[in-house]
């Protein structure tokens, strides 16, 4: 069984962050162990309350899971919300010892820094320190339209304009939120040679988390042998059935238990096209 390591955000009553790539891992078939960045009651978008993990004990439990043996079994690496500056310096130390003792591991950093209208929602020297320290370090990147703009310094009008920023990263990415169709939600997917737009028909609303589901699917599909466009696809085709899922059960959460290994069945209702 495939292992991953997630070094993120958890939240006891929801279903977003790395609490919530722990199930959709899990409804793949890969073995989620979590480290947490931070510890919420509920969503901080509903007032959730909570605290960072000190900088000490998050290093600690990094070490910890090290010193259990498991380091050579990890397949995938997810790296997601950090509260501090010492968090992500100890998570570029740990994708090196990740990858010393595994090298087949896939190391996936969704830089999670902020959105539009917002803006930044981290500490700039966070955002700082993983744009510096950990985006250079991914095999592949997933950060929404905003946060990819963030780290290029400049602004994202269209799907175009996201495939040359993302190529101007250096890094293989799977954009969030990229532009799409008017009613349309797309991913785009460069993957350092061509870029591929993913687009299904946008919802009313949705729960918090698809991003963070978007990474874990896409994560998983790489380990399991999907090319990036199936994974990506997959991916797309998890988050549009667990929104919809939401819609129809009234959930103020995305339904992962739910659906189960669902999530990782074929992808429907989905679009795909060859940006020129």
């Amino acid at each position: 069984m495939s292992l991953a390591l997630i070094l993120s955000s958890y939240v006891a009553a929801g279903r977003m962050g790395g609490g919530g790539q722990v199930l959709a891992l899990a409804a793949c078939g890969i073995d989620p162990v979590l480290v947490p960045t931070v510890m919420l009651g509920r969503s901080p978008a509903r007032g959730g309350r909570g605290r960072a993990t000190d900088s000490e004990l998050f290093q600690t439990l990094i070490d910890d899971v090290e010193a259990d043996g498991l380091f050579p079994r990890i397949d995938l690496l997810i790296t997601g919300h950090f509260s501090t500056t010492e968090q992500a310096a100890s998570a570029a130390q740990a994708i090196g010892r990740v990858r010393a003792a595994a090298p087949q591991a896939v190391v996936v950093v969704d830089p999670i820094l902020g959105d539009a209208p917002k803006g930044l929602y981290v500490k700039p020297e966070v955002a700082t320190a993983v744009a510096d320290g950990l985006v250079p370090l991914a095999d592949w990147i997933t950060p929404n339209l905003w946060e990819l703009g963030h780290l290029c310094g400049r602004g994202i009008e269209t799907a175009a304009d996201a495939r040359d920023a993302a190529r101007s990263l250096g890094r293989k990415a799977l954009i969030t939120s990229a532009p799409a169709d008017e009613g349309d939600m797309g991913l785009l997917l460069w993957d350092g040679h061509e870029a591929m737009l993913i687009t299904h028909p946008r919802a009313a609303s949705a729960p918090n988390g698809t991003g963070d589901l978007v990474t874990a699917m896409f994560g998983a599909g790489l380990v399991q042998g999907l090319s990036p466009l199936a994974a990506a696809e997959r991916a797309g085709g998890a988050v549009r059935l667990a929104v919809e899922a939401a819609a129809a059960l009234g959930a103020l959460e995305l339904p992962l238990i739910a659906l189960g290994a669902r999530l990782a069945g074929p992808a429907s209702g989905l679009a795909i096209r060859p940006l020129a």
